[in-house]
């Protein structure tokens, strides 16, 4: 809880050097990631076991649980066990309000983030429309 607390001050005051820059751009991979974005905005919607994240976003078990690993230990999602299972939801609500956030700003900005030549990925190979 302790480490927790001193990394939020750290990040909270130390956005505009290097070192806070380089934390804040890290943060922002656990979303980069398509897979991962796709298993928090499924957990948007609350608790999930690993068979139900598999079964709402069409990833493999394997796949899933390895990014949810890494959420996890980025500290982005949190993990229960009940009994058998293993729970997983959005560590803070704030995960939840930047996924709706983000949502709200690309409405706005789509177009010009779909034309981006400076980002590639598979997304752009892809036939989709964007109005």
């Amino acid at each position: 809880r302790y480490i927790n607390t001193m990394f939020r001050e750290y990040a909270m005051l130390n956005v505009t050097n290097a070192e806070g820059v380089q934390l804040q751009a890290k943060l922002f991979r656990g979303f980069a990631d398509p897979a991962r974005l796709s298993i928090l905005q499924v957990l948007q919607s609350g608790p999930l076991t690993v068979t139900e994240i598999v079964a709402a976003t069409g990833m493999s078990q394997s796949n899933t649980s390895n990014h949810l690993g890494c959420l996890r230990d980025c500290g982005l999602v949190a993990a229960e066990q009940q009994g058998r299972y293993v729970t997983y939801r959005l560590s803070d609500d704030r995960v939840g309000d930047l996924l709706v956030l983000a949502g709200s700003l690309l409405a706005d900005v789509a177009r010009g983030v779909y034309d981006c030549t400076r980002y590639t990925n598979s997304f752009q190979s892809e036939k989709v429309s964007v109005k």
